[in-house]
């Protein structure tokens, strides 16, 4: 590190810190009230965000368990769509937002508490135990999810 950098304490450059960090939502489990078109706006907005599976409901009874991946949002419901992947169909699909009757959040948030700062706490603690060739590798991969863990 540069000596510049190294002459200001955590503490300070911390409270230089105009913009707090993000906090993301816990919505594994959640099931929104849909009661109507904003709500279903926002939701499938969260949808989107979201580092795991749902399970949308379409008004003509079908139960589709997806990652949505993307997003269009038209004037109206109508000319609004997400897209998606299920863990059955390998293509991309998409359904429109007017065909939606409910949304639950029901898969695993893949992201949630994994911090970088974890990992590289763990990567810390492992080096200064004199351990070598530490990384961070993929354990799973799938179109619907991606999982690391810390290996020697």
């Amino acid at each position: 590190m540069t000596a510049e950098v190294l002459k200001y304490t955590r503490e300070q450059v911390e409270a230089l810190e105009l913009a707090p960090g993000t906090e993301h939502e816990r919505l594994e489990g959640w099931v929104p009230a849909l009661a109507g078109d904003q709500d279903l706006c926002q939701a499938l907005e969260k949808a989107f965000d979201y580092r795991g599976d749902v399970t949308l409901t379409l008004k003509s009874g079908e139960r589709i368990e997806a990652f949505i991946f993307n997003r269009h949002t038209g004037a109206t419901l109508t000319e609004s769509f997400v897209q998606y992947f299920t863990p059955t169909a390998p293509e991309k699909r998409k359904v429109g937002y007017a065909e939606i009757a409910r949304l639950e959040f029901s898969g695993k948030d893949r992201a949630a508490g994994k911090h970088w700062e974890d990992w590289v706490k763990a990567y810390n603690e492992k080096k200064a135990a004199g351990e070598k060739n530490i990384a961070l590798h993929p354990t799973s991969w799938s179109k619907n999810e991606v999982s690391f863990r810390l290996t020697l």
